[in-house]
């Protein structure tokens, strides 16, 4: 991919923000500033005022060997005390968590209600022979249980690695085996959509694979009928059925791990992404400060993600609780019982931050307005997005919509590896523009350059790079240095590659392109899946779009368009010309879709991403790779019918 992103400004479309979709600023902030004079320095300040140390860290940053970096690495603490414990004594009786299940029923947990159910568990832990430095696998549902069974491990320096209740057993077995776990912290089954997902029968299966499990511990929550095998599967009940509710915390170096979470590869092996102590809480803490406004004593905040990805591990449970943030949690899927579940609990607990992904937007979208409109949604004073780019249009939706053309929209970037948000606006301090990241975090050095590694001028366009290390980074992949090194750090000589293309505009505002292998190259033209979904969807008519770039004789690749449609329009020959005529238009003739299939839904993995894969499957006719992580896997039956029956060219 020599030629693969050098071109990619020279259509750029633009949107011309007005006062009604910009947060007006005065030059950039003062933070800015501090942070880039001197960024070890303004870390530091974050760790040694946000955090509650054993030990206060003499030494910031440790560079000795990159890119293997270490920070605070002198100091010592335990997040468990940091997200509980030092709230107890002035603030025990605020809100943790406002939970709400799928069903309708609900809980709520105090900071001394959740340090309590934290100790008795982690004391059911240790029964259990659990130490600093052993592996559990966390399989759940967004249930309390999930952020006490992690809150009790980083209490006990036990590395916890949460698997998605949404990936198959398989997925699972892979994870236990490759983070060497003893045991698994389960539960019967999560409800879903009205459905049962069998989590302990997908366990079970598991298990028949990785020996090495010594333990399974089951939350009853569905009263779903499961096999209990006798000497290896305890109740969570009675695990902790008696234990007491003090439990002191491990002191743990800023440099012990924390956590692994699976990512996916590009050579189909997940890659275990290690997380530390200290660094990471710095940033997670200070991001989610900064970037959502937080007022601990006013805000009720609600990160819609599942913990079960690193936005839940960073936005839902050690951000928001060492921050002393009352948040919410929802079990469930947020069509159900009806399209306006999530707005009804926005109102209900007088939701004031609402962060969500653009997937989840654009599936609003296409629901439609009125399910929005029934409820008051004034609560609502920031809103955020988070997991992939967000086109302009989503963007204004949400804007308009759920922010009432008044609250800020924080559109960030970052990923599993980074650990915390890198990419964002501050509210009312940095302008917005709909569809742009717009600029580093405080602290955080990023670039675009070309193919040689130079930087790209404003105005231009190339690969995403991270010019120094942040307290949060990935220490590591899971028993594998040298991936570690080969896939991040190799690609441009001393920076970070996260595989991200992106155009920076005149301003300086990044925009984020997606993976570079989103970038097709058709008759010798780089364009991106992204464009083009974003010229798909600003018509009228598109709820959704999916593109993916296939095999053509003539032009090397061409461009393959599935396209879901809003509300009642119906999909006809008319259509699908005027949706070609109008990606021709928007992006220019050689981004017009040469193929455009209508259908009702995108194949989507439980985690909301569309699976492109499959799609480019179809598109050339190959066979389907594996379905089993899809939440609607029927839909690639039909799309492949349809596509079959052909569209016009």
């Amino acid at each position: 991919m020599t030629q693969a992103l050098e071109n990619l400004l020279q259509e750029e479309r633009k949107f011309e923000p007005t006062a009604e979709f910009t947060a007006q600023a005065n030059g950039r902030p003062g933070v800015h500033e501090e942070a880039a004079n001197d960024y070890q320095a303004f870390w530091k300040k974050q760790a040694l005022e946000r955090i509650t140390w054993f030990t206060e860290p003499q030494e910031v940053l440790d560079d000795s060997n990159p890119p293997f970096f270490k920070w605070f690495k002198d100091g010592e603490l335990n997040l468990s005390y940091n997200c509980l414990d030092r709230h107890l004594e002035d603030h025990g009786d605020q809100v943790a968590y406002h939970w709400v299940g799928e069903p309708g029923d609900t809980r709520t947990l105090t900071y001394t209600e959740l340090a309590a159910e934290v100790n008795k568990f982690a004391n059911g832990l240790k029964s259990l022979g659990l130490k600093k430095g052993d592996r559990v696998a966390i399989y759940m549902g967004m249930i309390p249980e999930l952020p006490i069974a992690m809150l009790a491990c980083a209490r006990l320096g036990v590395i916890h690695s949460v698997v998605f209740g949404g990936f198959s057993s398989e997925a699972l077995a892979s994870r236990i085996l490759d983070g060497e776990a003893h045991v698994v912290i389960t539960q019967d089954g999560a409800w879903r959509g009205g459905s049962v997902v069998p989590l302990k029968a997908n366990t079970d299966i598991a298990l028949q694979k990785t020996p090495g499990v010594e333990h399974a511990i089951v939350v009853r929550r569905t009263d779903h009928g499961v096999d209990m095998e006798e000497g290896r599967d305890i109740w969570w009940h009675d695990l902790v059925d008696g234990q007491s509710d003090q439990c002191e915390p491990e002191v743990l170096n800023a440099e012990d791990p924390l956590y692994i979470l699976y990512t996916s590869g590009t050579t189909g092996r997940p890659k275990g992404i290690v997380h530390t102590q200290g660094g990471y809480l710095t940033q997670v803490m200070t991001t989610h400060s900064y970037v959502f406004d937080l007022k601990p004593d006013e805000d009720i905040y609600w990160c819609a993600a599942d913990i079960g990805w690193v936005t839940g591990h960073s936005y839902i449970v050690y951000g928001p609780l060492a921050n002393r943030t009352t948040g919410v949690m929802y079990e469930g899927a947020p069509n159900y019982p009806d399209f306006d579940r999530l707005w009804q609990i926005i109102e209900d607990y007088n939701v004031t931050i609402f962060y969500t992904a653009p997937t989840a937007i654009r599936a609003f979208m296409k629901w439609g307005d009125e399910h929005v409109e029934k409820h008051d949604l004034a609560s609502l004073r920031v809103i955020g997005t988070v997991g992939e780019p967000i086109n302009p249009e989503a963007w204004i939706w949400y804007h308009e919509k759920i922010g009432r053309g008044s609250s800020p929209i924080v559109d960030t970037w970052w990923q599993t590896e980074t650990g915390a948000i890198m990419i964002t606006p501050l509210p009312g301090v940095v302008a917005t523009k709909p569809g742009s990241a717009t600029i580093p975090f405080p602290g955080i050095s990023a670039d675009v350059v070309n193919e040689e590694g130079e930087s790209v001028p404003l105005g231009g366009g190339g690969f995403l790079v991270i010019n120094q290390p942040w307290p949060a980074m990935a220490r590591t992949i899971y028993g594998d240095d040298e991936r570690y090194v080969d896939t991040y750090w190799s690609r441009f000589d001393g920076r970070y590659f996260p595989g991200d293309g992106c155009k920076r505009d005149d301003e300086g505002y990044f925009w984020l392109l997606g993976r570079v292998d989103d970038i097709m190259l058709v008759a010798g033209h780089n364009i991106s899946t992204t464009e083009v979904e974003s010229a798909l969807v600003s018509h009228p008519s598109v709820a959704e779009a999916a593109v993916v770039g296939r095999k053509d004789e003539l032009t090397g690749q061409a461009i393959a368009a599935f396209v879901t449609l809003r509300g009642d329009v119906q999909g006809d020959e008319d259509l699908l010309a005027e949706l070609r005529d109008h990606v021709a238009n928007t992006l220019g003739p050689i981004a017009k879709p040469k193929s455009l299939v209508f259908t009702n839904d995108l194949p989507k993995t439980r985690s909301g991403k569309i699976m492109r894969r499959l799609l480019q499957d179809i598109s050339e006719d190959r066979q389907l790779g594996d379905v089993t992580t899809l939440a609607n896997a029927d839909i690639v039956a039909e799309i492949a019918d349809k596509a079959k029956e052909g569209s016009p060219e």
